[in-house]
């Protein structure tokens, strides 16, 4: 299969997707009917994300529908209809209001998948309050920090997390007045509490207070490569972004069932392992393990998934394990495999193309942007490589910045800074306590995302990288993506990590620490083969000139190679923030 293009949809047969075209949709889209699509508050009392998401659904005839479905790692199985996560939700509500957590105050959860985190969530929007996860796998300065910045009142978790992360953090945190222990079947204390008790005395309705669209919903932390964790603060408007996307991009229709393996101490484990797949009224997969190749095989073939959101990592594992899925496992209600964390390399696409039987789509967006934001769709051709192009409502440019503002470049191919035009939905509104912050991510009305990019000229986005991972060799400028994209071409390469090394003679070269696959030898004649073979299809300036072979790469929780980590260990540097960092 060529790298240049991937017809749409192979195997699709004639199901319709809802973006057929995406020029007309673009043309036809407005932000106005996509709020025409959801319901609203009764009695025009404004809008808020969970009710769009269970209980209009729980008022209407997909009451009993399967909302979701929650596979415990010990081979349990809960299923929760939309009235239950409606009753459920408000039960968590009524909840928070005992105990006098109110509009603005701050809600966090430090638990691993399990259904009282889902009611968490949803039960604290109600409440107009801020939902805030945290990854179960921070440690305890991590949290520390989260929910210090946060002004955290109220803290959801488990009795064997609170006692390993938080018990001892408490005198630093004097705001925080309760902590909820989803497992406990008494109070520990008379601010440690036992979650089932306090759910089982409280009554399953609720009626949601009036939520403007601009009332804070959301606080999703993000680390950046020095510094404290930033806290981007996401409103009630977002719902419009998570409902488009997962109609547009995701090609939600009702009889899906969805599985988005994002843990919810992450944005996309929330905008899209509950919001959009909850809005658009269909099941939605949880699966509280850890990943396992056979286990998740096994999921999609048994649960007979039709829409996966996965990310980079996770896929690029997959591709070590020798054998042909398809002919262990059925996997024919499959019909749309989308990725996301870390730009996903040309050979995962034609891998899951061979593989699976489809493409991998992959999309671009940030924390920041608090959805989607370029996608390649159901309906379109994929171009390996490219992120796809811009969601209808976006206007997405490649940017320089100039004195006294910014320059859209309108040559394609040409790389600058990958911009937003402002005023999405979804899009974050403050850095929690960091004005200063905030406001350098704005130039002349546009956002300024911090990525390298190009555009083609046929509208299709491609990443660079990170404006600080770019490698500036003898005048060059290299994108440590493209390499690695190369460098995994080889039938022998699992993974590749890729830096600029300080150099006196020409800047900075290109070092590649490389994962290879089961059953071969890391050697000097690989590291030879490999160069050459990087040479012929990169050029001399821009191949890497050091490989070093390595048995796994430090990535974020979220999929994201850490190419920073790999230059402080390579440089001998402090290592700094690693919060995020995926156990080695």
């Amino acid at each position: 299969m060529p790298l240049d293009s991937i017809r749409k949809l192979p195997g699709a047969g004639s199901f319709k997707a809802n973006l057929e075209d995406y020029e007309v949709t673009r043309a036809l889209f407005s932000w106005e009917a996509i709020l025409s699509e959801l319901q609203g508050l009764p009695d025009g009392a404004g809008l808020n994300i969970a009710h769009e998401a269970v209980d209009r659904h729980a008022a209407g005839a997909r009451a009993q529908h399967l909302a979701l479905r929650w596979l415990g790692k010990d081979g349990k199985v809960r299923d929760l209809s939309y009235a239950d996560m409606s009753h459920g939700s408000a039960r968590f509500a009524n909840v928070l209001r005992s105990l006098g957590v109110t509009r603005g105050d701050r809600v966090f959860a430090l638990m691993g998948r399990i259904p009282e985190l889902y009611f968490a969530a949803l039960g604290t929007l109600k409440n107009v309050s801020v939902f805030c996860p945290l990854f179960s796998q921070f440690g305890p300065e991590p949290v520390f920090q989260r929910l210090s910045r946060g002004d955290a009142k109220l803290i959801v978790t488990t009795s064997a997390l609170y006692e390993k992360k938080v018990s001892a953090l408490r005198e630093r945190l004097p705001m925080l007045q309760y902590v909820l222990l989803a497992d406990a079947t008494e109070d520990v204390s008379a601010d440690v509490l036992s979650l089932p008790k306090m759910m089982a005395a409280a009554g399953d309705h609720f009626v949601i207070p009036p939520t403007s669209p601009e009332d804070m919903a959301l606080l999703h932390f993000t680390s950046g490569t020095t510094g404290m964790p930033k806290g981007a603060v996401h409103v009630h408007q977002a719902v419009l972004t998570h409902y488009a996307t997962g109609k547009h991009v995701l090609d939600l229709h009702p009889e899906d069932v969805f599985w988005c393996t994002a843990d919810p101490g992450w944005v996309t484990g929330t905008s899209y392992g509950i919001f959009a797949p909850l809005l658009h009224g269909v099941t939605n997969l949880v699966d509280e393990a850890d990943f396992d190749a056979e286990r998740w095989y096994s999921v999609l073939q048994d649960q007979k998934v039709t829409v996966w959101y996965t990310a980079p990592t996770a896929i690029r594992r997959l591709m070590r394990i020798p054998g042909e899925p398809r002919t262990r496992y059925d996997l024919s209600a499959l019909r749309l495999i989308h990725s996301v964390g870390e730009p996903l390399n040309p050979e995962a696409v034609v891998w899951g193309n061979k593989a699976l039987g489809l493409p991998i789509h992959d999309n671009w967006w940030q924390t920041e942007t608090g959805g989607i934001m370029i996608a390649n769709y159901a309906a379109m051709d994929i171009r390996p490589g490219s992120m796809g192009k811009p969601l209808p409502g976006i206007e997405a440019a490649i940017v320089t910045r100039a004195e006294g503002g910014i320059q859209v470049i309108t040559e394609p191919g040409v790389e600058g800074e990958l911009a937003l035009k402002t005023g999405w939905p979804s899009m974050f509104r403050a850095y929690l306590h960091d004005e200063a912050r905030y406001a350098k991510c704005f130039v002349d009305g546009w956002y300024l995302s911090g990525d390298l990019a190009k555009r083609d000229a046929d509208g299709y986005f491609w990443f660079v990288g990170r404006a600080d991972d770019i490698i500036k060799t003898s005048g060059h400028m290299v994108g440590p993506f493209e390499v690695e994209s190369a460098l995994m071409e080889h039938p022998v390469v699992a993974e590749a990590g890729v830096i600029g090394k300080p150099d006196p003679l020409i800047g900075e070269l290109v070092k590649a620490f490389v994962v290879i696959k089961a059953g071969h030898e890391a050697n000097d004649e690989l590291r030879l083969e490999l160069t050459g073979f990087a040479r012929k299809r990169l050029g001399p300036a821009v191949a890497p000139k050091e490989i070093a072979f390595i048995d796994s790469l430090p990535k974020t929780r979220s999929g994201k190679i850490m190419r920073r980590l790999l230059k402080a260990r390579e440089l001998g540097l402090p290592e700094g923030d690693l919060s995020t960092l995926e156990k080695e």
